[in-house]
């Protein structure tokens, strides 16, 4: 064991926004264990008020710039909550397949950009492309799919501008969706490629455990592995699903001196969200093609290894490619036809969630009698899984004191990327003191 450990990281790399990892021992014994947000918070639930309930949608997609069609759906579904919108079963299913273009497209990025370079032991990805320069173009060619799908249905790859109160402003030809369906055909061998390269490098990824509560969406009216529908349920729920109204006892949210983020917790001190969380609560619902990368990789159910996260997003990656595969068809067999969509102002309150590619993200709005805005609430993925991280520093790092200063600091990073923060994103808090 080193007596002595000075580990300082002021910014991580390779993750979205601003964070710190500050480990200190003296005299062989551990002083101070923190993963810190430094970060400006942010202000968009303030934004939004005095703003009609047509413009929620608009506003909140510049929350995040990778994650910006899943806050535009959370947004409207809440919406469409307070002012009892019903939507059709067909701008549902292309609501859908736009949210999985998005996960595609962020967990590709994330997978081959930012986690890859650790797996092949490279400081980035531009290294990265001299010594595996066909698995980067691989991972390039599986995101651009993903940004033309998004472009197809959300209007443009980020910030989309056919999500509407109700429904949808425009919807694909048949054409388009038929074009659509062949690229996913291509991209399954893309995506298996994905998964042979990782799983090549895979003895790189580090063996830790804890034991944790998982917490995500669960459907039991129609049983799917849901990025959309459903209510909240986690490992520790024992069955138990909450209605999305009810989201506020979930994710209590705290503050802590080390954090411009808030933490949460639920039955633990601590909770975790995203593509693992996701995985242990549904993973007997995924598609055939992606239990076998599952497999490939020995991910099963009730995994606790943090690390394991970018696996089940690889796993996630194929199974909103092949059930798009299959909704395109269902949809191709009804006809598509167009809607007309109306909405008028009215007061209200309502809740929104989808699983965000980080976990499960959740919109909260009230109106007045003429549409406007009058409160907002936001809780997003990453800072539901701060505090987590925070707890998992603390049972790593004794563990392997042993194994080197640089060492330490490569599996706490690498730790943090697993989660995929958008640190930013979750940046709600701040303590203002006021000097005469």
């Amino acid at each position: 064991m080193h007596k002595n450990l000075d580990i300082n990281v002021h910014h991580i790399t390779r993750v979205e926004g601003h964070g710190n990892i500050v480990v200190n021992a003296g005299n062989g014994k551990i002083e101070k264990i923190q993963w810190q947000v430094p970060e400006a918070p942010r202000f968009f639930e303030a934004m939004v008020r005095g703003h009609s309930y047509q413009d929620i949608q608009t506003i909140v997609s510049r929350i995040c710039g990778i994650c910006s069609i899943t806050h535009s759906l959370a947004a409207t579904k809440a919406v469409e909550s307070a002012l009892g919108l019903k939507v059709s079963e067909q701008a549902d299913k292309l609501r859908i397949l736009m949210h999985y273009s998005e996960q595609l497209q962020s967990h590709t990025l994330h997978i081959g950009y930012l986690a890859a370079p650790d797996f092949f032991g490279a400081p980035s990805v531009v290294p990265l492309v001299a010594r595996a320069a066909e698995v980067v173009k691989t991972i390039v060619n599986a995101h651009r799919i993903a940004n033309e799908w998004s472009d197809l249905l959300a209007g443009r790859t980020t910030h989309p501008v056919t999500l509407i109160p109700g429904g949808l402003t425009r919807i694909p030809t048949e054409k388009q969706l038929r074009e659509l369906q062949k690229t996913l055909k291509d991209a399954v061998p893309v995506l298996k490629e994905i998964a042979e390269a990782v799983l090549s490098v895979a003895d790189n990824i580090p063996r830790f455990e804890r034991p944790t509560e998982y917490v995500s969406l669960k459907q039991t009216d129609q049983p799917t592995y849901t990025f959309y529908h459903g209510g909240i349920t986690s490992t520790d729920a024992k069955g138990a699903v909450l209605p999305i109204e009810k989201w506020h006892e979930v994710a209590n949210e705290y503050i802590v001196e080390q954090s411009t983020a808030k933490w949460a917790k639920w039955h633990r001190d601590t909770y975790a969200v995203g593509a693992l969380a996701r995985f242990n609560n549904n993973a007997d619902l995924l598609g055939p093609m992606a239990k076998n990368v599952a497999k490939m990789f020995g991910l099963q159910q009730g995994c606790c290894n943090p690390y394991m996260n970018t696996i089940a997003q690889l796993v996630e990656c194929v199974h909103v490619v092949e059930t798009s595969i299959s909704m395109i068809d269902e949809l191709l067999t009804k006809g598509l036809k167009d809607e007309k969509v109306t909405s008028s102002p009215k007061a209200g309150k309502g809740s929104g969630c989808v699983e965000a590619p980080r976990g499960i993200l959740f919109h909260d709005y009230e109106f007045d009698k003429n549409g406007k805005c009058v409160a907002a609430d936001i809780c997003i993925p990453t800072n539901q899984n701060h505090a987590n991280i925070q707890k998992d520093f603390e049972k790593l790092v004794p563990e392997i004191l042993d194994e080197g200063e640089n060492q330490i600091r490569l599996k706490l990073e690498m730790l943090v990327r697993a989660y995929d923060p958008c640190i930013s994103c979750s940046t709600h808090f701040l303590d203002v003191k006021f000097v005469r």
